[in-house]
């Protein structure tokens, strides 16, 4: 059995489309398509479900499928290992990270690349769910997500790295602006912009306003972290923002932050690797750099001088 094939049977699994996988894999059809036919052979299982087009794996082809997400990543880990002790670290870290986590990544990936100059940094946008998907498919090496969120991550490792906090954001000349602490029954009174029902932190939000009896409806709602600021900072609006999100885009000029009644619990952001397999050389380096950083005091201390 030669890892091409069990690459080749990962693409088509991925692409669901004979033509797509064999491009994903810069084979002609017919290769990759007689490659699968061997490993049928060599294991003498049939793998594919076939018809005028492809119509899925077989049972049996899922389960190859699990060992070969594990045996291809194993294989990345030996490379990965040896590459190490000849050279260096080298290659990609593939790293996933919830959107409200994204504005924090760069304290982590730009020390990274500076200790691991050999190394690039594949940096993608995923959901919880998404996150939990790749990571046990062996799609990802690690990713930044909530460590106690409501969907299950699956069997991984997790490492901390700070509690997020929640600040009104305000107009300079609003309501709760000169309040030294605002509460969450009065934010609900506000004119809002808030993210979008099916993001994490927002079900978050929603579950603190409801513990402080009241439900927010924000006038609008967005999926991007920046879309929001974006609204925020034309006076017009105000938001509840997690205190990370100061690191990239700080605080809208005529525009004010104020601490917010905290809640009974405050979730955690962190790291998360698979927790089967073989650790990644790679997220290890990583886990490495995080410690070395100290983030729940850079957002604390970052979020004191905006309060003033």
């Amino acid at each position: 059995m030669l890892l091409r094939q069990l690459e080749y049977l990962v693409a088509l699994a991925r692409e669901r489309h004979f033509a797509r996988a064999a491009a994903a894999c810069h084979v002609s059809q017919p290769s990759l398509s007689a490659a699968i036919r061997k490993l049928e052979r060599e294991l003498d299982v049939p793998l594919v479900r076939r018809g005028q087009r492809f119509a899925g794996l077989t049972p049996e082809g899922e389960r190859v499928l699990l060992w070969a997400h594990r045996i291809l990543a194993d294989t990345d880990a030996l490379r990965q290992d040896l590459s190490r002790m000849r050279e260096g670290l080298s290659g990609t870290l593939r790293m996933g990270a919830i959107p409200t986590a994204l504005t924090a990544a760069s304290l982590l990936t730009t020390p990274f690349c500076e200790r691991y100059p050999h190394v690039r940094v594949l940096l993608t946008s995923l959901s919880s769910r998404e996150i939990a998907r790749r990571l046990t498919d062996f799609e990802i090496d690690m990713a930044m997500t909530y460590l106690d969120d409501e969907e299950d991550l699956g069997e991984v490792r997790t490492s901390p790295l700070y509690e997020e906090r929640y600040l009104l954001l305000t107009p300079s000349d609003g309501e709760l602006a000169d309040r030294r602490t605002a509460r969450w029954a009065e934010v609900a009174a506000l004119p809002l912009c808030l993210l979008a029902p099916e993001m994490r932190n927002r079900r978050i939000l929603d579950a603190n306003f409801h513990q402080a009896g009241a439900v927010a409806v924000p006038a609008i709602e967005t999926d991007t972290v920046s879309a929001l600021f974006a609204h925020v900072a034309t006076h017009r609006w105000s938001s509840v923002i997690a205190h990370a999100w100061l690191h990239m885009f700080g605080v809208p000029e005529g525009m004010r932050v104020v601490r917010l009644e905290r809640p009974s619990r405050e979730p955690r952001v962190g790291l998360v690797m698979a927790g089967t397999g073989p650790e990644s050389v790679m997220a290890r380096a990583m886990l490495d750099i995080a410690r070395d950083l100290d983030l729940r005091e850079v957002f604390d201390r970052l979020t004191r001088a905006h309060l003033g």
